[in-house]
C-alpha cells in the first residue's frame, strides 16, 4: 500500500529526525565514549578519567596525595585523560581536577561536598575504616533540620538533629551528644563531611554505641543557618564571621539545650549529656563545659583550639582555671582529648594538657597520625561514640 504524504507532513518528519539526531549528539551516551570516573578497583586503587581533548595539561589533586601535591594525568588517542593511584587505605576522599590551571569538579561524578566556599568531589574506598561511613543495610536514624528561637542572638536559628533508630516508635528517653563543627563550618558540616549519621547508625547496629540523640548546631552566632539556607539567600560562604570565638556562642548555648530538652525525650541531667567538637568546636566544647560546669558528664576535644585571643574581652573567658577546678570538683565521667601529630594546634594541646596535669584534672589522651583533617575527625567520632553513656 502506498502512503501519500502532504508537503507539510514531510517537512514535520524532516524536522523531527533532525531534532532526534541533535539530541543524540548532545546526549552523553550517544556517540561519545562512556567515561567511568572514579573507578574503584578490587585492590582499592582508583582510576580518575576526564575527557578534555583540547587541553594541554590535566592533573588530579586530592587528600589521597600529600598536601599540595598533584598527579599528572595521561591523555589517550580519544582525548581522555586518566590517572590510577596505588591501592588506597579505606577512607572517604575528596578530589578535583586541574585543567590548564583551572580547577574543576569531575563531570562524571555527581557526588560532592561543600567545605566552606569550596566544592569537591568525594569517593569512598571501603574494606576498612570507611565501612563505618557507608549507608549500610542496618536500621537508620532520622535526621531533621529544625529552627529554634535564640533571644540572645535576636534571631531564629537552624539546627540539625539526629534521633536514633526506633526513636519514633519508642517511649524511651535518650542521652544527647552536642556535636560542634569547626571554623567555616555550619550545622551541615558533621552530616556531609563528618558522616555523623552513618557512623552512629553503624555503631549502634553493631552494639558498640548506645542509642543517642546527636545535636549539631550552627556555631556561627552571626548566621541564621548554613549559606543558602537562610533569609539571606545564596551568598558565598566565608571562613571567619563576626562573633567568632568571642564568647557569644558560649553565653547563648543554654538556649540550644533548653530547646532540645523541650522538644525531645532526653535525659535532662549531666549524666545524659555529652559535648564534643572539632577545632573551633573543640574550643567551644572546652569553654562551654567549664562555663556550665555541672551540665555535661562527657567532653570530647578533637584537634581543639584552646585559649581565646588575648584581645577578646568576655566574661566567658574570665577565671578559666577556677572554672576548670569547679568542673573537676563537680565530677564527670570522661574528658577526651585527641589530636594529630602534624596538627598546627598540636603544641597548644600539649600545653593545655600540662595545665590539666598541674590541676590533677583527669583526662584521656588520643594522639594520631596526620593533621587538621576530616579524616582524623571522622575517626575520633567513631572512637568517641562507643565510650559515651556506658555507666548510666
Amino acid at each position: 500500500m502506498k502512503i501519500q504524504l502532504s508537503p507539510i507532513s514531510v517537512a514535520l518528519l524532516a524536522l523531527f529526525f533532525t531534532l532526534q539526531v541533535q539530541a543524540q549528539e548532545n546526549f552523553p551516551f550517544g556517540q561519545n565514549r562512556e567515561i567511568i570516573s572514579p573507578e574503584i578497583h578490587a585492590d582499592n586503587s582508583v582510576t580518575f578519567r576526564l575527557t578534555a581533548p583540547t587541553a594541554n595539561n590535566v592533573s588530579v589533586t586530592g587528600d589521597f596525595l600529600a598536601p599540595g601535591e598533584e598527579a599528572n594525568m595521561i591523555k589517550d588517542a580519544d582525548g581522555v585523560w586518566s590517572y590510577t593511584t596505588h591501592p588506597l587505605p579505606s577512607e572517604l576522599y575528596t578530589y578535583a581536577f586541574n585543567v590548564d590551571g583551572l580547577q574543576m569538579n569531575d563531570p562524571n561524578n555527581v557526588y560532592y561536598r561543600r567545605d566552606v566556599a569550596s566544592t569537591l568531589n568525594v569517593l569512598l574506598v571501603g574494606n576498612g575504616q570507611a565501612d563505618l561511613y557507608k549507608v549500610n543495610s542496618v536500621p537508620h536514624g532520622t535526621v531533621t533540620k529544625r529552627w529554634y528561637q535564640s533571644p540572645g542572638n535576636n534571631m531564629t536559628r537552624r539546627i540539625t538533629i539526629y534521633t536514633p533508630p526506633g526513636y519514633e516508635k519508642s517511649d524511651n528517653s535518650y542521652p544527647v551528644l552536642y556535636l560542634l563543627h569547626g571554623m567555616g563550618g555550619d550545622e551541615e558540616a558533621w552530616m556531609t563531611l563528618g558522616r555523623a549519621s552513618q557512623i552512629a547508625d553503624n555503631l549502634i547496629a553493631q552494639g558498640k554505641a548506645e542509642p543517642m540523640i546527636i545535636v549539631m548546631p550552627n556555631g556561627n552566632v552571626a548566621q541564621e543557618a548554613a549559606p543558602g539556607e537562610s533569609s539571606l539567600g545564596f551568598y558565598k560562604p566565608q571562613f571567619r564571621l563576626p562573633h567568632t570565638m568571642d564568647g557569644k556562642y558560649e553565653e547563648t548555648f543554654h538556649e540550644i539545650i533548653r530547646f532540645v530538652d523541650s522538644q525531645y525525650r532526653t535525659i535532662p541531667e549531666k549524666a545524659g549529656r555529652a559535648i564534643a567538637g572539632l577545632s573551633m568546636g573543640g574550643f567551644h566544647t572546652l569553654h562551654i563545659s567549664r562555663y556550665y560546669p555541672n551540665t555535661f558528664d562527657y567532653m570530647g576535644l578533637f584537634s581543639a583550639a584552646i585559649m581565646p585571643d588575648e584581645k577578646i574581652k568576655s566574661k566567658v573567658y574570665d577565671s578559666i582555671e577556677e572554672t576548670l577546678v569547679t568542673q573537676k570538683n563537680n565530677g564527670y565521667t570522661l574528658y577526651w582529648i585527641a589530636i594529630g601529630k602534624e596538627d598546627f594546634l598540636y603544641q597548644a594541646n600539649i600545653d593545655f594538657r600540662k595545665k590539666l596535669d598541674t590541676m590533677d584534672f583527669p583526662y584521656i589522651y588520643r594522639e594520631s597520625e596526620g593533621g587538621h583533617t576530616w579524616r582524623n575527625w571522622r575517626i575520633y567520632l567513631s572512637e568517641f561514640l562507643p565510650i559515651l553513656f556506658k555507666t548510666r
